[in-house]
């Protein structure tokens, strides 16, 4: 296991380019199975979930080719439906389920294993089964295994009890080869989905309304390869905005869509910094005091979940008392008992987080308990006092590229040493 130890108090300055959005490649790249042919996906980030599930595919049949950002996924040879045999990759990563929509559109049946990722709350899958009953799937659960099979795929019109970002693109990857037309209401409208949808449209796909809480799908009989450049990584882009603003930085980030920030700008902004579009950037210059905000998770377009924690650093620091409300996972404060350990000056009450903010947190040990927390004791870390040692990275690694490289190239204090070599770090 590796650790990054941190100094803290280096304002960031420079430039930083985001690589392509994990939430939407994930979705894309099991896309591509749903016809015999080649596609090329560029902008792919080198990070532990993609890595996992181009293996996966791999394993199933896939021929694949990678070079840098570009991926080729080839499946002019058949795949297998069944992935029962890889649990321990499945079992990894949350977005493994997408493999349930794929091979049930293209094969009319799949065998997969129910999905992992962070401990965050409860993330049940029934409603990307409703919509495959829906469909016209049989869908089975036992001994840790979806199994599903359609003697034919029908469209249907389907209302989502919850909005739902990971049954919404597992929907519209099994009906755009259904027979008719498919109504998908109460659609989750994440620019992710958008993306996979218009992946799935070069394919020879018939959606429309995607990005809106409509999406109708027309069911094709045939789909073909494409070529196609994964749009930036919206939560990534928040993170660097963050670091910067908690900073007191300068911080251009390159190769982002403004308007995906629209809700962390508008926040950042209340607390004093300020965030200026440039060509295909955002430039954000953090300073003090921070204004104390109140921020309540929501989907887009509203504040993603994604980056509540990276915010809530911020707000440590912040003057005043802040808020945050989570909306959408019951779990995703287990990261708070971390800052307190630094000096925060947190209390939760249910779904509510308030947070008084101090002069300065102090450097300590601290571990990362999902992904987007990962991100969240880096920052802290970049404002802490004295050397901060942040353990599990391995978190940080399914969904950050180079996230060390990038902060030292902005002038942070951060280093990647492994606990292996250095016993009692």
């Amino acid at each position: 296991m590796d650790v990054f130890i941190i100094e803290g108090g280096n304002q960031l300055q420079g430039e930083v380019t985001i690589s392509g959005a994990k939430n939407a490649v994930l979705g894309i790249i099991p896309a591509a199975v749903l016809c015999a042919c080649s596609s090329k996906i560029e902008n792919v980030p080198d990070i532990k979930d993609v890595n996992k599930m181009i293996d996966i595919l791999e394993k199933l049949g896939a021929e694949i080719y990678r070079e840098n950002d570009t991926v080729i996924i080839n499946t002019e040879k058949p795949i297998s439906y069944d992935v029962s045999d890889y649990e321990e990759e499945t079992g990894q990563m949350r977005a493994s389920y997408y493999l349930l929509g794929a091979l049930l559109g293209r094969y009319r049946k799949a065998i997969v294993p129910l999905p992992g990722g962070c401990n965050i709350g409860d993330r049940p899958i029934d409603q990307h089964i409703k919509g495959f009953q829906a469909l016209g799937a049989t869908v089975v659960i036992e001994h840790g295994q979806v199994k599903m099979e359609a003697p034919e795929l029908k469209g249907a019109h389907i209302f989502m009890d919850v909005v739902s970002v990971g049954a919404t693109i597992n929907i519209m990857l099994a009906a755009v080869r259904a027979d008719g037309k498919t109504v998908i209401e109460n659609a989750a409208k994440e620019p992710h989905i958008v993306d996979v949808a218009n992946f799935l449209n070069l394919m020879g796909a018939n959606i429309k309304g995607a990005g809106t809480d409509v999406i109708k799908i027309t069911g094709v009989d045939e789909m073909h390869g494409c070529e196609y450049s994964v749009i930036p990584d919206q939560i990534a882009t928040g993170t660097y905005m963050m670091a910067a603003a908690a900073t007191e930085g300068d911080v251009l980030i390159k190769n982002v869509i403004p308007k995906h920030m629209e809700a962390i700008t508008a926040k950042l902004t209340e607390m004093g910094v300020t965030v200026r579009e440039e060509d295909d950037g955002i430039r954000v210059i953090g300073k003090r005091p921070l204004k104390a905000v109140n921020v309540k998770t929501m989907p887009y377009p509203g504040f993603p979940t994604d980056l509540q924690q990276p915010m809530a650093v911020l707000m440590t620091i912040a003057e005043g008392t802040s808020t945050i409300t989570e909306s959408i996972f019951e779990s995703r404060f287990k990261y708070v008992d971390e800052l307190r350990r630094m000096g925060a000056n947190i209390s939760i009450n249910s779904r509510t987080a308030s947070i008084t903010g101090v002069k300065a947190l102090s450097a300590t040990k601290i571990r990362t308990t999902d992904l987007r927390a990962g991100a969240a004791m880096v920052l802290a870390g970049l404002i802490a006092d004295g050397e901060t040692k942040v353990t599990d990275i391995i978190h940080i690694d399914r969904g950050y590229e180079n996230l060390q490289e990038n902060l030292r190239n902005l002038g942070a204090d951060i280093r990647r040493i492994s606990e292996k070599d250095n016993p009692g770090i």
